[in-house]
Order: C-alpha cells, then sequence, then structure tokens
C-alpha cells in the first residue's frame, strides 16, 4: 500500500481490456476494492480471471452505454471503456461514438450521484494528424472529424469536453488521462496495433506489414509505467489533461526491423499503402506530468518490447 494513499471503492469500466485489466491489478495490490465493468466486446475475461477469487474485486458484464446502476457508493469512477484501436474503432464505429458520448455521460452520471472523483482515460488520438512534435497538452490537434478515424478521435474530444463541464457545472473532481501508445502482456495479436502485429508476424516468419514508407514515428510506453502514470494521476489536484506515455520516439521500419533482430525472426518487410490520415508523427511532451507528478518513464524500448515477446511466446494458441 502508497503510504499517504487512502483505500476506497472505486468502479472502472473497460476493466478487462488490455489497460484497464494492468490497472485492476494496480488497485488491488494497493488495498482498493473494484467493481469492474465490461460488455467484453474487445475485453477478455482472461485478462481478469485471476482476480475473481478476490473478495475486493467484483466483475459485472455490462454495456456503459446503457445507465450504470452500481448496488454500492463508490468513491472513483475510472472510465477506460472504448475500443482503442483502428481495427476495433473501424469495425465498432458506432459502438465507439456511443461509449465516448453515451458511456462518458453515464459514467460521469455516478460520479455526480455519489459525490466521486472522475478519471477519463483519453488518447493522443485526439491531436490527430500532429502539426507540432512532440504534442503539448495545449496543442489543439489537427484532425480530420469525418476521416475513418473520426469516430475514436472525435469520441475522446467530446468525453474530454463532457468531463471538464461536469466538473465546472457540478463540481466533480475530474482527471483526464491523454494515453500515448502503450504495450506490454495481454495484447491482441490481432487489435492492429503495430507492436503485437510485428511481434505475432515474426514468431510466425512472416513478412512485417509496414504502411508507407514506414518513415512515420511513433514512441511507446511499457505497460507498468503507464500504470504508475495513472495511478499519480488518480491521486494527484489535477483536473486538466495530462499526457502520460515515452517521449523516446522511433520510426515504424526502424521498430519493426528491432522487432525481427529480437525474435531472432527470418522475416522480411512488406510495404503497403498508407491508411487515410494515418499521424506522420506520436510523440508526448511529458514536461507537465514530470514536473505535477513526478513521473516518468522507467522502462525502455527494447527491455518492454523483450518482456512482450517473451509474453506472447508463452500464450501459443491462445491468443
Amino acid at each position: 500500500m502508497l503510504d499517504g494513499f487512502v483505500q476506497m471503492k472505486i468502479l472502472l469500466t473497460g476493466g478487462a481490456g488490455f489497460i484497464g485489466s494492468h490497472l485492476c491489478d494496480l488497485l488491488i495490490r494497493n488495498g482498493h476494492s473494484v467493481i469492474c465493468i465490461d460488455n467484453l466486446i474487445t475485453g477478455k475475461k482472461e485478462n481478469i480471471q485471476h482476480l475473481l477469487s478476490n473478495p475486493n474485486f467484483k466483475f459485472i458484464q455490462h454495456d456503459v452505454t446503457k445507465q450504470i446502476r452500481p448496488k454500492e457508493k463508490v468513491d472513483y469512477v475510472l472510465h477506460f471503456a472504448s475500443p482503442a484501436s483502428p481495427v476495433d474503432y473501424l469495425k465498432y464505429p458506432i459502438k465507439t461514438l456511443k461509449v465516448g458520448s453515451l458511456g462518458t455521460h453515464n459514467a460521469l452520471g455516478v460520479a455526480k450521484k455519489y459525490k466521486a472523483k472522475f478519471m477519463l482515460a483519453s488518447t493522443s488520438e485526439i491531436y490527430g494528424d500532429p502539426l507540432v512534435n512532440p504534442q503539448p497538452e495545449t496543442y489543439y490537434g489537427n484532425v480530420n472529424c469525418i476521416g475513418p478515424r473520426g469516430v475514436y478521435d472525435e469520441a475522446k474530444r467530446f468525453a474530454e469536453a463532457i468531463t471538464l463541464a461536469y466538473h465546472k457545472k457540478h463540481g466533480i473532481d475530474v482527471k483526464i488521462v491523454r494515453i500515448f501508445n502503450t504495450h506490454g502482456p495481454r495484447m491482441r495479436k490481432n487489435d492492429g496495433r503495430a507492436i503485437p502485429n510485428f511481434i505475432d508476424q515474426a514468431l510466425k516468419k512472416e513478412p512485417l506489414t509496414v504502411y508507407g514508407d514506414g518513415s512515420q514515428t511513433r514512441s511507446f510506453c511499457y505497460i507498468s509505467d503507464m500504470i504508475d502514470g495513472i495511478y499519480k494521476l488518480m491521486n494527484s489536484n489535477l483536473n486538466d489533461p495530462v499526457n502520460i506515455g515515452n517521449p523516446d520516439e522511433i520510426t515504424i521500419l526502424e521498430l519493426a526491423k528491432r522487432i525481427i533482430e529480437l525474435t531472432s525472426s527470418k522475416s522480411k518487410i512488406a510495404y503497403k499503402p498508407l491508411p487515410a490520415d494515418d499521424p506522420k508523427v506520436r510523440r508526448p511532451d511529458i514536461t507537465l506530468a514530470k514536473k505535477k507528478l513526478n513521473w516518468q518513464p522507467k522502462v525502455n524500448l527494447e527491455e518492454g518490447l523483450k518482456k512482450t515477446i517473451d509474453w506472447f511466446k508463452n500464450q501459443g494458441g491462445l491468443l
């Protein structure tokens, strides 16, 4: 248990997802009680299976776009429910928009009812295809609201707006975490993001699919660092959005080559056309997190990739 942190009853939407399930682990480990809500569209019950017998953990399969009625008072609402990869939100465009709008509204309603604190899981995607690099929280973004990625980008931009409206109108203590690319155990191999795609293809000795010429850049944060940053923000007095991510930048082509090397794969690179509105750069300015949360990532990319690759290898045919 971390000194000075009060034990809480926490409602966490999207708790069976990649980041949500790791957050469940941390909250339980730190002595909190967790009510995990997930409709399992993109989350997996296997991610929280080890917690189901814990008396401080409760799982409810529910769609948060429908009214949320917890049977007990909660101290904190963490709204992490949403498809979060291009494959998912292109498959579920309406559900993505609804969970960002109706789902956020419903989760905020629970926080208002119980006078609970509230955290929104936002995203670096609210910056769109940015014209500045790195991206600070003060940057308004460059988003195509009717492009293929618009369903996710605009859902999160609306979610931020309504979250801050509830803060200003109803006095709810809110937190907004803008999550940048994250990797680690429990990612799905078919979720469409670069690292799980590349690892899966490399382990199968298939060509690694690189879009465009691979010169677009990303920065990847390991899951343990991400969860640590989220928890510190939870317990802060900040209400405005905060970037959490790793500022170390790498091209997608270099990432593919690095994964081929780390997996000792014979895979080659296969180039495909760049999807519409694919960001050319993505790198967080974490000055605010460093200054206000005393947070910065500790796990470098190579160490994180090795851990993620080992997890994929151990999963075999389960993924």
